[in-house]
Parts: structure tokens; C-alpha cells; sequence
């Protein structure tokens, strides 16, 4: 019994359920193993094979970085190959924006250590907004070599900080011709809207203003690109290889450096400008606004502060006055008065009429004044223009009319922009019956009144003009009516071969119905302005060269008829224009100049000995 219990208790193995679970264990491992395989086959052949070229790229960025390399700015020179705009080597705080964990952070300790001041901090985060994360953004321009030290030792705490290398715009003569040069500044949302990225790859700096703003495709250049080996920071260790940049081109200016400078010590402390143009082909030799500013601030970085201090001058130091000032021509309009009279055979020449200081329209009691209260007795043509006599002017206007004026004047460029290749230039205006219409369309006074034709006679009332637009009239004259479009670039050369591309002469439209001996009667009488006995200028005649001009004055305000205009009495930016516009030599024209002083009161004790300076430069005068 025992026996029988002992063999029912023993269970006998079973090979062929062991044999199954085997084999399916073996299969799921097959399986399994199978597609672990097949992934690994698809994953490598994705990595090694579909996307081999983009790997690679990304493998040989850890070690290769690419990156862009500014083109060399061109160069400015006057026309005697001075230079007036240079790049100079210096040394900039950059941060890549991707490479800084806190950039908040950073620019505060920056701060603390005095390498960023705490008024470009707004400038700084403006230009980090405004560009991609991976460019590096200037901090600060131009460090010192002390700065650039101190950073060196201290550059393991500013990751994503660094120094670079580059080059810098400079301009040797600070504010000399400012306005005309312009300057650069750090590339804006603006800037970036309009220029093309790829060509600006690398580059922090971009024409504002100015010849270096009009001319920014010239002198900018083509960008170009290099290898760099770096290390794992990142690190620059060697350039592998690249494409060099083209660099801009250089631009020969018409200006001529020692005339310029002789006409901005002449306005020195003043409020003015001076265009001086050569009448046989319209290049500019003086382009004069004053006050003016130091550009090479610009190129620095300048505060929020310091540019609003420069905008809210009582000054306006980065006002054009030369090519954006609205100013009355006063009497310096009169030689083309005097010639339209002619043109239209509305005046005897040797016919004289008497000045008693003051004239007055038929059946009307207002008086129109002459600047001189007295008086010029008998006046002919001749003797209006030599000592600038209003009342002569009311009644040579009111018999032109003011549409045959307008039709005359505009033939001399008279409140048209000029065309010069400078971007910014402001027209002026020439009045008439349409334009009067056209300005005061929503207004009741659109008629024309008789009155407004005498003061547009004399360049006051509506009319309007740029010194610049002033200086092409002047220019005109000088050329006996012939044009040219004023222009401030002579040639744009190319630094690597030399070669100059010339700028030709544009000639304009010529001034029509005027014969040989009008033209010689009213320059004859500009010349005894300045060499006749009783000439408005006869203080600044010169016994080496001969010299054909013309004063004006120009009110600020309107003096009340029963009031007298007494300059000391009046506060000074309240007080009258000067201007003068003359050319020289008179026989055969080389220079064309037109002067104004703000508030400078007479056009012949302020103006004319100005444009005397320039003059005795320009003929290198003692």
C-alpha cells in the first residue's frame, strides 16, 4: 500500500510542452531581434545615406564655422585727393546673442565694469531685437587698448562676449562739410527692411545721410566669406579657406577742402550757409551748413540722450540749411527781375523814376517801403540793381506781372530743386496765379493781390529758396543763362585696378529770350555792385580779380507800417537774413557763390565780406 502511494505522488516531465515554449520564446526573441535589426538598418541608412550631406555639414560645424567678411568701406576725397572719410582699425565689443545663457545678466556685469555705459543699454536691446540670434550685435565701438586688456583677463565669465578686430569709419576733419559727406551709424529695423542680408552678411554699419548714404551701393562693397577652425568654446583658432570680399569703390569729391574749410571759419559762431558752384559745369566747391556736428560721433554709437541734445539745439546743428533751409532771396533776385524786364521789353533800361522811399499802388494809401527811408532819387535800371533800390523793383514788377516773373525766374532753376545727387534736397517756390490756387485750395484768399506781386519783385512774400537753389541761379548768371546740374561727385574710382569712371556735365535747359547785350547790361551792373562807387558791396572789392554780385536782405517778420525796423531793438533770431551772391571773375566765370547768414541783418556788412574769404581761397588771395 505504502508502495502504491509513494509511485501516484512522482510527476513525469513533459518534453514536448518544454519543446513548444521553447521554440515560441526562440521565435518572439527572432522576431524581436529581427526588427531591432531592421530599425537599426533603416536608421543608419537614413543617417549615412539619405541624410549624409546635411550630417556632414553639421559634423564639420563643431570643428569648421562659417563666416562672413565685411567688405572695406571706399574711401572720400576732395578734389585735390584729400582724404575726407577713412576706415581706421579698432577694436569692438561683439555678443552672439545664441551663446549668452543670460543675456541681462551679461550686459549688467558689463556695465558694472564700465565696458557699457548704461544710456546705450536701450540701443544695445533695440539691436539685439533686430537681428537673428546666431550674428554678432556690437556692444561698443572703438576700445581702448587699456579696455581691451582689462576684457582679456576677465573674457571666461562672458560667454558668448567677445573682441573684434575691424575697421571703422573716421572722418579727419570732424565737422568740416558734414551735410554734404553725411557719416554712418549702426544698421537699423529700417535699414534692415531695405537692404539686401546677404550683402550686408558681417557688416554693423550703413550710410545715414548724405553723399555716404547716396552713394552707399558704391561705396559698400560686396561681402565675402571664410572657414574658420574653431575650438570646442568655439574659439577662432586659424582661417581654413574663403572668398575674399570686393571692396567699395572710392568717390572724388568736387569739393574743394581749403574753400570749404575758409568758408566755415567765416561762419564760425553763425547761423548760415555757403554754396559755391563753378558755373561751367555745375560742380560744387563749397558745400557749407553751420553750425554743424562731429560725424564720427555717429560711427561711435551715441547715446539716447546725447542725440536728443543735438535735435533740441536752439542751432539745429543737423539742419541742412544749405540744401533744406527755406529762405527769401530778397534783393539777390533782382539781376533776374532785371533781365525778365528786358526779355519782355516792359522797361526802358536808361528810363528813370523817382525813389522816396517808399511807392504805393494806384488809389491805395499802403506804403511799400525801400530799405532805404530817405530814398534814391532818379534810379535808372543800372543804378536800381548797383545800390538795390525797392521802389525801382515794385513798379518793374507790377509791369511784368507775377505769371510772367514765375515764367522767367523758373527758366534760372527758382525754386526747383536743382537735381544735385545728394538725396534729401527740399524745392523752393516761385509764386504765381496757379500755385497760389493750388496752396490755398481750402482757403477763401486764393485770389492773387497787386501788392504780392510788388514783395515777390524784391524776393519776399511767397517766394522761397534753398542757398543751394540760390547758388544755381547765381551760377547761371555767371554763364550768361547757360545750365548744368550741380553735382558734389567728380569720379568714383575702383581701389584694386584704379580706374576712374569720370562724371560728365549735365547740362540743363538754358535760359531763352535774353540777347548778348541784356545780359551785359545787368552783369555789367552786378559788377559795379562790387566796384562802382555807389555799389551795395563796394567794401569787399579786390584789386586782383573782379568780382560781379549782389546784397540782400531778408525779413524775418513783417515791420508794421507805422513802426520802424531797428535791429538793436529786436531780438536777434527775430533780426533780418543777410545774403550775397556774386561770381568771379567777371570776364570769364570760374565760381559762382551765394551766402547766408541767419538774423545777419545787412547783406553788405555780413554776408559780403564772407563770400570775400571764400573768394580770396578759392584765387588764393592774401
Amino acid at each position: 500500500m505504502a508502495s502504491t502511494l509513494f509511485v501516484s505522488n512522482i510527476r513525469l516531465k513533459d518534453h514536448w510542452s518544454e519543446q513548444r515554449l521553447f521554440v515560441r520564446r526562440t521565435i518572439m526573441a527572432s522576431v524581436l531581434v529581427t526588427a531591432l535589426m531592421i530599425f537599426v538598418v533603416v536608421r543608419l541608412t537614413e543617417l549615412q545615406v539619405l541624410n549624409y550631406q546635411h550630417f556632414t555639414d553639421l559634423s564639420q560645424g563643431n570643428r569648421i564655422r562659417i563666416e562672413p567678411v565685411p567688405p572695406t568701406r571706399g574711401l572720400i576725397y576732395d578734389r585735390n585727393g584729400i582724404l575726407l572719410a577713412e576706415n581706421l582699425p579698432a577694436y569692438q565689443l561683439e555678443m552672439t546673442p545664441e551663446q549668452v545663457p543670460d543675456i541681462e545678466g551679461t550686459l549688467a556685469r558689463l556695465e558694472a565694469l564700465g565696458f557699457i555705459r548704461e544710456q546705450d543699454e536701450e540701443r544695445i536691446r533695440s539691436t539685439l531685437a533686430s537681428q537673428s540670434l546666431f550674428k554678432g550685435v556690437p556692444l561698443r565701438f572703438r576700445l581702448t587698448e587699456e579696455e581691451v586688456a582689462r576684457f582679456a583677463v576677465r573674457r571666461p565669465l562672458f560667454p558668448g562676449v567677445d573682441i573684434r578686430a575691424s575697421l571703422t569709419r573716421h572722418y579727419p576733419y570732424g565737422p568740416t562739410a558734414v551735410h554734404a559727406i553725411g557719416y554712418v551709424g549702426s544698421i537699423s529695423k529700417e535699414d534692415q527692411a531695405r537692404l539686401d542680408p546677404a550683402a550686408y552678411a558681417g557688416t554693423s554699419h550703413v550710410g545715414k545721410i548724405g553723399l555716404e548714404r547716396t552713394y552707399e551701393d558704391a561705396l559698400h562693397g560686396a561681402a565675402g566669406v571664410r572657414q574658420v577652425l574653431v575650438n570646442v568654446q568655439g574659439r577662432a583658432l586659424s582661417t581654413l579657406s574663403g572668398d575674399a570680399p570686393r571692396p567699395g569703390r572710392n568717390l572724388i569729391l568736387s569739393l574743394d577742402l581749403d574753400m570749404q574749410l575758409a568758408a566755415e571759419a567765416a561762419l564760425e559762431g553763425r547761423r548760415g550757409a555757403i554754396v559755391a558752384i563753378d558755373p561751367r559745369n555745375g560742380e560744387v566747391r563749397v558745400f557749407a551748413s553751420m553750425p554743424g556736428y562731429d560725424p564720427n560721433a555717429f560711427g561711435e554709437g551715441l547715446s539716447v540722450q546725447e542725440f536728443q541734445d543735438l535735435q533740441s539745439d536752439p542751432d539745429q546743428p543737423l539742419f541742412d540749411r544749405a540744401m533744406r533751409g527755406h529762405y527769401p532771396p530778397g534783393s539777390t533776385i533782382k539781376p533776374v527781375i532785371a533781365l525778365a524786364g528786358l526779355s519782355y521789353e516792359v522797361v526802358d533800361p536808361e528810363r528813370t523814376i523817382f525813389c522816396g522811399g517808399f511807392y504805393r499802388l494806384p488809389d491805395h494809401t499802403h506804403r511799400y517801403r525801400d530799405w532805404k527811408r530817405e530814398g534814391h532819387g532818379r534810379m535808372n535800371l543800372h543804378d536800381a540793381i548797383v545800390q538795390s533800390c525797392d521802389v525801382y523793383f515794385y513798379e518793374l514788377a507790377l509791369a511784368l506781372d507775377i505769371d510772367r516773373m514765375h515764367d522767367f525766374a523758373v527758366q534760372f532753376g527758382a525754386g526747383s530743386p536743382t537735381g544735385i545727387d545728394i538725396m534729401g534736397e527740399k524745392p523752393g517756390v516761385m509764386p504765381s496765379r496757379d500755385w497760389k490756387r493750388r496752396a490755398f485750395s481750402r482757403r477763401e484768399d486764393q485770389v492773387w493781390f497787386p501788392g504780392e506781386t510788388l514783395i515777390t519783385g524784391i524776393g519776399q512774400g511767397f517766394t522761397l529758396m534753398t542757398p543751394l537753389q540760390v547758388a544755381h541761379v547765381t551760377a547761371t548768371l555767371a554763364a550768361r543763362g547757360q545750365r548744368f546740374e550741380p553735382s558734389l561727385v567728380s569720379a568714383i574710382e575702383d581701389p584694386l585696378s584704379g580706374e576712374r569712371i569720370e562724371r560728365q556735365p549735365r547740362e540743363l535747359e538754358p535760359v531763352r529770350g535774353v540777347d548778348p547785350a541784356q545780359w551785359e547790361r545787368v552783369l555789367g551792373a552786378m559788377r559795379d555792385v562790387v566796384h562802382g562807387p555807389r555799389g551795395t558791396a563796394r567794401a569787399i572789392a579786390s584789386s586782383e580779380y573782379e568780382i560781379a554780385g549782389k546784397t540782400g536782405t531778408a525779413q524775418v517778420f513783417t515791420v508794421p507800417q507805422e513802426e520802424s525796423y531797428d535791429a538793436e531793438e529786436v531780438e536777434e533770431r527775430l533780426r533780418d537774413h543777410a545774403l550775397f551772391i556774386a561770381f568771379a571773375p567777371f570776364e570769364q566765370p570760374e565760381i559762382a557763390i551765394a551766402v547766408l547768414v541767419e538774423n545777419g541783418g545787412s547783406g553788405s556788412k555780413t554776408a559780403a565780406p564772407v563770400a570775400r574769404q571764400v573768394l580770396d581761397s578759392y584765387f588764393g588771395s592774401e
